[in-house]
C-alpha cells in the first residue's frame, strides 16, 4: 500500500518547512531597514546590512556588505565590515581602528577617516549634489523625453487630417 492524500501533503509541509528553514537560516541574520537607522552592537555578528533613509552604525562585525541609500555608515571603534560599504546620498566614517575589507564607496557626501582606520579595497568618493542629480535626475530627464515622445506620435496619428482649400 502506498500513502495516501493526507500523508502525501504532510510529508510534503515537512519538507517544505525543512527547506525554508535552511534557506532563511543565513538570512536570519541579514538586517534590512527603511527609515530606522541600524546599529550592530559589540561582539554582535550580521551577515549583510541594508538601510534605506537611514543610517548603520557597526560596534561589531558584518561578514559580508554594508549599503545605505540616504543615510550614512558609522563604523566605531574596532568595528568591522568584511566586504564592501557603499553610500548613496550620505556619508562614511571610520573611527579608531575600524576595519573595512572591501572598498568603500561614496556618491554625493563625504568620507572620513580616522589615521588608525583601515580600508582593505579602494576608496571612491563622488563628493557634492552633483553626482545625486546625474544619477537621478539625468534618466528621469531621459524618461521625460521618450514619455513627450510618445504624446507627440499619438497626436500626431489621432489628429485628423485636414484638406488644403484652394
Amino acid at each position: 500500500m502506498g500513502f495516501g492524500i493526507p500523508q502525501r501533503v504532510s510529508a510534503c509541509l515537512f519538507l517544505l518547512v525543512a527547506l525554508s528553514s535552511l534557506v532563511f537560516a543565513e538570512g536570519g541574520r541579514d538586517r534590512t531597514q527603511v527609515g530606522h537607522d541600524i546599529t550592530i552592537g559589540p561582539g554582535e555578528e550580521v551577515s549583510e546590512a541594508t538601510c534605506f533613509g537611514c543610517s548603520v552604525r557597526v560596534r561589531g562585525h558584518v561578514t559580508s556588505d554594508v549599503t545605505v541609500f540616504g543615510g550614512s555608515i558609522v563604523v566605531e571603534e574596532q568595528g568591522e565590515i568584511a566586504g564592501e560599504a557603499v553610500v548613496l546620498g550620505g556619508g562614511i566614517r571610520l573611527e579608531k581602528e575600524a576595519t573595512v575589507s572591501g572598498d568603500v564607496t561614496v556618491f554625493g557626501g563625504q568620507v572620513r577617516f580616522d589615521p588608525t582606520a583601515s580600508v582593505g579595497g579602494d576608496v571612491t568618493n563622488f563628493g557634492g549634489s552633483f553626482w545625486l542629480v546625474l544619477i537621478f535626475g539625468l534618466p528621469l530627464l531621459i524618461l521625460g523625453g521618450i514619455i513627450a515622445l510618445i504624446v507627440w506620435i499619438v497626436r500626431r496619428l489621432i489628429q485628423p487630417s485636414v484638406p488644403a482649400t484652394a
